[in-house]
């Protein structure tokens, strides 16, 4: 029977969440001939871990679901050990890239793609703990639904989509990624600065774009960034096998087979968006994935409204925004390179990934010099907290400039000894976790 991981990183008090995601694991084995691990990677404080706890052994025991549910020291533990096996030349700096102690979008879900491996899980399924499920007459309407098309060729999943849009010659390549979008608060928390002052929220959201965008290309841009699949609630189920665009999907509406056991998520900590990476790889080496409508609900949490949470949230901001200088040229490599970044069995030559992602490490700084610029003048304008923020970063320029590219080299590193450790957690199993 296939057993697959349906995870969820935390670092904030989530019951409701865990609740509804125990739904989603117990709709998945009642539906579907699969085995559940609800992975639980906790790196919330001991009181809301020890609440967690409770929720999670309270849950009535279901045939075919396993919990596993781990703190943080729980997982160093771990990754000690797998790392130790796996030889690595640079053991502590790569620990660190997984447990960096700090928030990393994209280490905590590496972290649940090697654990996965470790559980014997052929895929794994993320959700956030700031989200929800949508309902219809009564019923969540679960993601699972569409991700167990997952796992199994293009030609074998024709028949489990509403449409198929691929290219001649694709129905033996193997379906590797399943995603949808969402609807409810905006992706990034700056709907303030959007009713505010429109002007100004255009020249924050461009921030991200690439350095030689042109007006066009901005004012598309800012059109569809940050908002999902909108306001319109779920009706009836729509799927397409198709090469996903990176831009219709969102990280806690996102199941993954196979590829990310072979590339892992940038490591960059404090950054937003540092955990869509793999979208535009699937994309762009040309393999097939489902996109689907049963968008998640998004929440903002009253902790980003707190002046620490405040203060934390704009920095991950800030730093999503350099993080593109590197990244605008990796996606562009990437989508010259197309289906030469894979094999004919649909497996990734992660030699490529690295060598892409290195090379992006010798551009010049200056367009991120130009975003801080940018950004300073466009949140002293608003003023009130946002000015606050902007004056905390005058001292803090060149540390960014460095931590950016630094981020950029991490991940090369990362990329090129992941296969090892995939290796080396599935060698040792489930029994490290107990």
């Amino acid at each position: 029977m296939r057993r697959i991981c349906l995870t969820l990183p935390t670092d904030r008090a989530c019951t409701p969440m865990l609740h509804e995601l125990a739904e989603e694991a117990a709709y998945g084995v009642s539906h579907f001939d699969v085995e559940v691990v609800m992975l639980v990677l906790d790196s919330s404080s001991p009181a809301d871990f020890g609440d967690h706890a409770r929720v999670l052994a309270a849950l009535p025991p279901v045939p075919g679901i396993e919990v596993v549910h781990l703190n943080e020291d729980a997982q160093r533990v771990f990754f000690q050990q797998v790392i130790k096996d796996a030889g690595l030349a640079e053991p502590d700096r790569i620990l660190t890239m997984m447990l960096p102690g700090l928030r990393s979008y994209g280490a905590c879900t590496n972290r649940a793609f090697v654990i996965a491996a470790a559980l014997g899980c052929d895929s794994v399924h993320r959700r956030d703990s700031d989200s929800s499920y949508q309902e219809l007459a009564g019923a969540k309407i679960f993601p699972i639904h569409h991700e167990l098309s997952i796992g199994t060729t293009a030609a074998a999943a024709r028949d489990r989509v509403s449409t198929v849009d691929l290219a001649p010659g694709s129905d033996d390549l193997p379906v590797v990624m399943a995603g949808a979008s969402f609807i409810g608060d905006m992706s990034v928390d700056i709907d303030d600065i959007r009713q505010r002052d429109p002007e100004i929220y255009y020249n924050v959201v461009t921030l991200w774009a690439r350095g030689d965008a042109s007006e066009t290309e901005k004012r598309a841009l800012v059109a569809e960034s940050f908002t999902g699949a909108g306001t319109e609630p779920f009706r009836a189920d729509e799927s397409v096998l198709t090469l996903v665009d990176p831009m219709r999907v969102d990280m806690a509406n996102i199941a993954f087979h196979r590829i990310h056991e072979q590339v892992p998520l940038p490591p960059a900590t404090e950054t937003i968006g540092s955990d869509y990476f793999l979208m535009h790889l699937v994309h762009d080496s040309g393999l097939p994935g489902v996109l689907h409508n049963r968008h998640i609900v998004n929440l903002h949490t009253g902790e980003r409204k707190t002046e620490a949470g405040f203060a934390s949230y704009q920095l991950a901001l800030t730093k999503f925004f350099l993080s593109m200088l590197y990244l605008w040229p990796i996606y562009d490599d990437l989508a010259k390179a197309g289906s030469s970044l894979r094999d004919d069995q649909g497996d990734i030559k992660a030699s490529m990934v690295s060598d892409i992602v290195r090379r992006s490490t010798q551009l010049p700084v200056d367009e991120n010099v130009d975003r801080l610029d940018r950004l300073d003048e466009a949140y002293r304008q608003l003023g009130g907290q946002h000015a606050a923020f902007a004056e905390s970063l005058v001292g803090r320029r060149d540390q960014l400039l460095t931590e950016a590219r630094q981020d950029s080299e991490d991940f090369a590193v990362l990329i090129d000894v992941w296969q090892s450790l995939i290796t080396a957690s599935k060698e040792a199993g489930a029994g490290l976790l107990s």
